[in-house]
C-alpha cells in the first residue's frame, strides 16, 4: 500500500513536470520549456515516460531558433550600429542552446520509430563577425566620448569597455581606454585636518586619521589623498576640524570596604547531637570540613582620567568651495587603573580581586597622550561616516 502511494506520488509530480515544460512552450518561454526538458532527460533518456519531453524539446528548440533568426534579420535590415550587441548575444544564445542539447543526442521518438529533429548550425563565422562589429562600434564609440565626458559619462564608458575586453580580450588599446575613463571617472579627494581648539593635535593622530589606506575606503570611484598630488585636480574636500578637546582633572578615588567569609581550615570529626563520634558502615569516623571566619578591610584605590574629543567632518566641494554637508564626531577614551591594599585575611575577598592587591600607583598618562589614544575610535566613526555618506550619489 505504500509503496502504491509512493508511486502515484511520483507519477503526479512527473506528470506536472510534463505539462509545466509544455505550457512554457506554449506561452513562448521557449528556453525555459527547454532548460526544463534536458534536465528531465538525463539519465535513461530513452525511458518511455520521459517521450513527451522529447516532444516538448524539439518543438521549442525550433521555435527558439525561427524567432531568433527572425529577430536576427530584422535588426540587421535596420542597420544601426547600436544594434550589434543584440546580433551577437542572440548567436552566441542560439549556439548556447545547441551545446546544451548536444550531449544528448540521438532522442529517440519511440512511437514514430525515428530520431528527434534538431537543425543544427555552425554559428561560429557569425559569432566571430559580430563579435568584431559589435568591438568596433563600442570601440569607436568609447573614443569619441573620452574627448570632453562628464564623470557620469566616464563610468559609463569604463563599463562599455571592461564589457568590450571580456569578449574580445586586448582589443586594440582597450585596457589602456580602460584607466583613461577610470581616471576622468574617478573623484579625487583631498583630505586634511584643522584645528579650532586651544591645545596641539598631536601630529602622529593627525597622520594616523589621514592615512586612508589603513581604512580600505578607496573604491573604484573616489581616493582619498592626505598629500596633493602635483598635476592632481581635486573634485572634493574632506576637512576634519576638531572643535573641543575635554580633559578631566587627574583623580584618584579612595573606596574601603570589609568583606568577611567563611573558609576551610582542616577537617574535624562529625560528632552527634549528643557529642559522640559519628562513625560510617565500616565503623570508620566520619569527617567534615572545619570552617573558619576570617574577615579582611580593603582600600581600594581607582585612578581615573578621561579624555573627549569633539569634532566635525565637512564635506566640500572643490570646485565651487561650497559646503556639501557637516557630520559631527565625537569621541572618548577613559584611563582607569585599580590598585589597593589590605589588612586581615585576603581570603575573605573572591581570587578575581587578588591581582589588585599586587598592584601600585601609575603614572598618569599625559594630555598629549590621552587625545591620541582616542584615534582608534575617532577612526572608526570617521570611517563609518564616509561609508555611510558618500560625496556623489
Amino acid at each position: 500500500m505504500k509503496k502504491t502511494l509512493i508511486l502515484g506520488i511520483i507519477f503526479i509530480v512527473f506528470a506536472c513536470g510534463k505539462r509545466h515544460a509544455q505550457n512554457m512552450a506554449d506561452s513562448g518561454n521557449y528556453d525555459a520549456a527547454i532548460n526544463t526538458s534536458v534536465k528531465n532527460l538525463r539519465g535513461n533518456k530513452n525511458a518511455k515516460r520521459k517521450q513527451e519531453y522529447v516532444y516538448i524539446l524539439q518543438e521549442a528548440f525550433a521555435k527558439a531558433k525561427e524567432r531568433d533568426m527572425r529577430l536576427i534579420s530584422s535588426l540587421s535590415k535596420d542597420g544601426n550600429p547600436a544594434n550589434y550587441e543584440k546580433i551577437f548575444n542572440t548567436y552566441v544564445n542560439l549556439n548556447n542552446r545547441q551545446e546544451l542539447i548536444r550531449p544528448l543526442l540521438p532522442l529517440k521518438m519511440i512511437e514514430e520509430n525515428r530520431n528527434a529533429v534538431f537543425d543544427m548550425t555552425d554559428y561560429s563565422d557569425q559569432i566571430i563577425d559580430s563579435k568584431n562589429s559589435m568591438s568596433k562600434f563600442l570601440y569607436e564609440q568609447a573614443l569619441a566620448g573620452l574627448e570632453n565626458p562628464t564623470k557620469m559619462e566616464a563610468r559609463a564608458i569604463y563599463d562599455d569597455l571592461n564589457y568590450l575586453d571580456r569578449i574580445n580580450p586586448n582589443y586594440k588599446n582597450t585596457r589602456e581606454l580602460i584607466e583613461e575613463a577610470q581616471i576622468i571617472g574617478t573623484d579625487f579627494v583631498h583630505v586634511f585636518t584643522q584645528n579650532e581648539t586651544n591645545m596641539i593635535i598631536p601630529e602622529r593622530l593627525q597622520n594616523d586619521l589621514l592615512d586612508f589606506g589603513t581604512l580600505g575606503l578607496n573604491n573604484t570611484w573616489t581616493v582619498y589623498h592626505s598629500n596633493k598630488q602635483k598635476n592632481r585636480v581635486y573634485d572634493f574636500g574632506l576637512m576634519i576640524n576638531f572643535r573641543e578637546i575635554n580633559l578631566s582633572p587627574e583623580q584618584i578615588r579612595e573606596k574601603e570596604f570589609v568583606k568577611e567569609k567563611q573558609i576551610k581550615d582542616g577537617v574535624q570529626n562529625l560528632l552527634d547531637a549528643n557529642g559522640n563520634v559519628v562513625r560510617d558502615s565500616l565503623g570508620q569516623i566520619i569527617k567534615v570540613d572545619k570552617l573558619k571566619t576570617v574577615s579582611v578591610a580593603v582600600y581600594e584605590f581607582k585612578q581615573f582620567k578621561s579624555c573627549q574629543v569633539v569634532a566635525k567632518i565637512d564635506y566640500i566641494d572643490l570646485q565651487n568651495n561650497q559646503l556639501i554637508d557637516t557630520y559631527p564626531l565625537v569621541s572618548e577614551f577613559v584611563f582607569e587603573h585599580v590598585y589597593a591594599h589590605f589588612t586581615g585575611d585576603k581570603r575573605a575577598v573572591e581570587e578575581s580581586y587578588f591581582p589588585y592587591f599586587d598592584r601600585r600607583a601609575v603614572p598618569f598618562p599625559s594630555n598629549e597622550q590621552m587625545v591620541f589614544d582616542t584615534g582608534e575610535d575617532l577612526k572608526l566613526k570617521l570611517k563609518n561616516i564616509i561609508s555611510n555618506n558618500r560625496f556623489r550619489r
